[in-house]
């Protein structure tokens, strides 16, 4: 008997968008394949919280934005769906 994969084997970036909020796991998005996050450790945790609570106060003040793991990020337009440890961003 062959397995047969729940995911496509090949996406476009819309396809991407409206198929990964209906998964019970997270997906990165790299040309046209998705990889699915793995979950992070105890101390992976607690470097990103590091990271979060020293960065927070310094851009809070400036305007900026700073978030952690569950943000999904695009540089643009034609760029992969990442979701990054710790994001941060002064863009309105």
């Amino acid at each position: 008997m062959v397995a047969i994969s729940q995911q496509p084997q090949k996406m476009t970036i819309e396809e991407y968008l409206a198929w990964e909020p209906q998964q019970e796991l997270r997906y990165e998005y790299v040309n046209g394949e998705v990889f699915a996050i793995a979950g992070g450790t105890i101390p992976h945790n607690d470097i990103t919280l590091n990271f979060y609570t020293a960065l927070y106060p310094h851009l809070r003040a400036r305007g900026c934005r700073v978030n952690v793991s569950d943000v999904k990020v695009q540089v643009d337009t034609k760029s992969p769906y990442y979701y990054p440890d710790v994001i941060v961003s002064c863009d309105p």
